[in-house]
């Protein structure tokens, strides 16, 4: 079991700084102008749809990634056997991963797009959500109540 611990682990760190390393690579794209940005710059409508709808998705995903997680977690995972609750715990901390980038990567795409600093607060937010997110072995064994023999 201990070894299984170290492999979700470890799995779990890595998902976590390939989280980090995504946003970046994006933001090197649009700096060194291999992505178009500045697109939606001067249409006002747009914009404002954009901005929008980018403050929404902020307000949506990560409430949702947080608080879905911390529910599958007490109502799901906790009546499992440890083995499944591993599983299951490395599949939904993906998901949760997953939601809080694709917001990251809407909100930085909406901030090229449009050159608004809305989209760039939106992934601020949503980058500094994932330090609730961040994976260990002490938090893995405290979330799934895994005494350490």
């Amino acid at each position: 079991m201990e070894e299984q611990i170290l492999y979700v682990t470890k799995k779990l760190n890595i998902n976590y700084i390939l989280f980090w390393i995504i946003p970046f690579l994006f933001l090197g794209l649009w700096e060194l102008g291999v992505l178009e940005s500045g697109v939606f710059a001067d249409n006002i409508q747009i914009r404002y749809y954009i901005e929008t709808f980018t403050i929404l998705l902020t307000a949506l995903c990560i409430p949702l990634a947080l608080k879905l997680f911390n529910w599958v977690l007490k109502n799901k995972i906790d009546k499992m056997s440890i083995i499944a609750a591993l599983k299951k715990y490395m599949q939904w901390s993906n998901i949760r991963l997953g939601i809080i980038e694709i917001d990251v990567l809407v909100s930085l795409m909406s901030y090229y797009l449009t050159f608004s600093n809305t989209g760039g607060l939106c992934a601020l937010i949503g980058l500094t959500a994932s330090f609730f997110c961040i994976p260990g072995e002490k938090r893995l064994r405290c979330e799934l109540r895994i005494d350490k023999d």
